[in-house]
């Protein structure tokens, strides 16, 4: 399974759209995931029309009609492998920390994602891996625009992996 990763797109306030180079990936991919901050429900919407599963979580920047249509969390499995969706809040310094306890209670998970920094990163804490695939259309708090693939078969991760744009 080809999943891609998304977060802070904040259409259309930092772009109209998706660069090519995403859209693209989405006809490879078999699922979507996004870590909030869509900023407008047009958008998410548009993501519900390619038929493809999505799974999103709101973020910090996002209207209120998502604010009350999707969690501020949410954990699911791919293929088997255990995945925790989250957004982030406050300064970006120490939000790993963050993450980890916003899923304390959740067990046996293997793969946190998350964004709100745009700001890509993939390490190990604790057993889990925590991946932010950064903002594949703003470059404010990072040099270059990102996402985020992942390959998963039978529980096991075979690629998470950035793309730079």
């Amino acid at each position: 399974m080809r999943v891609l990763i998304l977060s802070d797109t904040h259409i259309p306030h930092r772009a109209e759209q998706l660069p090519k180079e995403v859209t693209d990936e989405i006809l490879n991919c078999d699922a979507i995931l996004h870590a909030g901050d869509f900023t407008s429900l047009s958008f998410y919407q548009n993501l519900q029309l390619l038929k493809k599963p999505v799974y999103a979580v709101r973020g910090n920047m996002d209207d209120d009609d998502l604010y009350s249509l999707l969690p501020e969390t949410l954990v699911f499995s791919l293929e088997g492998l255990k995945i925790g969706l989250y957004h982030g809040i406050g300064a970006p310094w120490g939000i790993e920390k963050k993450v980890l306890e916003k899923f304390s209670e959740s067990k046996d998970l293997n793969l946190i994602i998350f964004g709100h920094s745009h700001k890509p990163m993939k390490k190990e804490e604790k057993g889990i891996i925590l991946f932010n695939p950064g903002s594949p259309t703003d470059t404010i708090f990072a040099p270059r625009r990102s996402y985020g693939i992942l390959e998963v078969k039978e529980g096991k991760i075979l690629n998470l992996s950035h793309v730079f744009l």
